[in-house]
């Protein structure tokens, strides 16, 4: 049997509200988002994302995933008043893409793929060069992330909320 810790509504609530939130964000300004340092950078949510509703034994999931998906029928659960339990992003700056699936209960990720490392060493070339650039590119992707993450914290806090709560609500509500 499975026991909640303390805060784990909290942060079910919250996790599904920002991936929720981050889906709509990324459809609705085609996936832009500026870095702390004003770096752009382009964030979708693609291919798969589960959506969940009800409690208990009425808890129902929907996953929906496919390469050109356009996850309509995610959408049409979140119409339903499900919401995001997890998703696969992509995140793209410059030349280079990060991969990551986001799980709403615990803010955890998985299968987080970096921009491919060249392991070949050139002669006199630093033998750690690969893993530092590997590091490197992890904390890169890491960092995209923790500023989306926290647009929406700030949002989420301010008294702009409520008009943004509305936004996502006619965003779901248009593919019904």
């Amino acid at each position: 049997m499975e026991h909640a810790y303390l805060g784990e509504m909290t942060d079910i609530v919250l996790g599904q509200e920002f991936l929720t939130w981050m889906w709509y964000k990324s459809e609705s300004q085609a996936g832009r988002f500026k870095a702390d340092s004003g770096e752009p950078f382009a964030l979708f949510m693609e291919q798969r994302v589960s959506v969940t509703g009800g409690e208990g034994d009425a808890k129902e999931t929907t996953s929906v995933s496919g390469l050109l998906s356009e996850l309509r029928e995610a959408k049409i659960g979140l119409a339903m008043g499900k919401k995001v339990s997890k998703a696969l992003v992509r995140i793209e700056a410059d030349a280079e893409q990060w991969t990551a699936t986001l799980k709403a209960e615990d803010f955890s990720l998985s299968s987080f793929k970096t921009p491919k490392v060249e392991t070949r060493r050139e002669e006199g070339e630093d033998p750690d060069s690969a893993f530092l650039e590997k590091m490197y590119l992890m904390e890169r992707g890491l960092a995209f992330l923790d500023c989306v993450f926290l647009e929406f914290l700030a949002l989420r806090f301010s008294g702009g909320w409520k008009e943004e709560a509305a936004a996502v609500g006619r965003w779901m509500a248009q593919d019904a």
